[in-house]
């Protein structure tokens, strides 16, 4: 299957420093991949927590971004959660280094005061 649906610029960016760790971590995976899924799931103190994956599958309810070496894959059910958001990668030392997700829309209903689970809000 393929996806028909192109994500644009105002759906979902990756910053430069993101889109490069991503395709190293891209030529570390043995197996074919399709790309890297973005996906929300409820639950959490803001009512949705985001997260990212290795797939080997399009659906045909998905959305495509092609990036250099790679492509970011969003379901539609996911898009309406992370439009407008930013990822980025953000190495503190030490070992403690992560991509997050800029940019995120606040969630009625939330009590911990946090915008996902992969980081906070800008």
């Amino acid at each position: 299957m393929s996806a028909t649906n192109i994500l644009s610029e105002t759906d979902l960016t990756l910053t430069q420093t993101a889109q490069g760790k991503m395709a190293e971590l891209i030529t570390q995976i043995e197996d074919d991949i399709a790309g890297v899924r973005v996906y929300a799931t409820p639950g959490g103190c803001s009512g949705v927590s985001f997260g990212m994956s290795f797939t080997d599958q399009l659906n045909p309810n998905d959305m495509v971004r092609d990036y250099e070496g790679f492509k970011v894959i969003v379901d539609d059910g996911t898009l309406p959660h992370i439009r407008g958001v930013e990822i980025d990668f953000v190495d503190r030392g030490n070992g403690d280094a992560s991509f997050v997700f800029n940019n995120l829309q606040p969630v009625g209903g939330g009590g911990c005061n946090t915008c996902g689970s992969q980081g906070g809000c800008s």
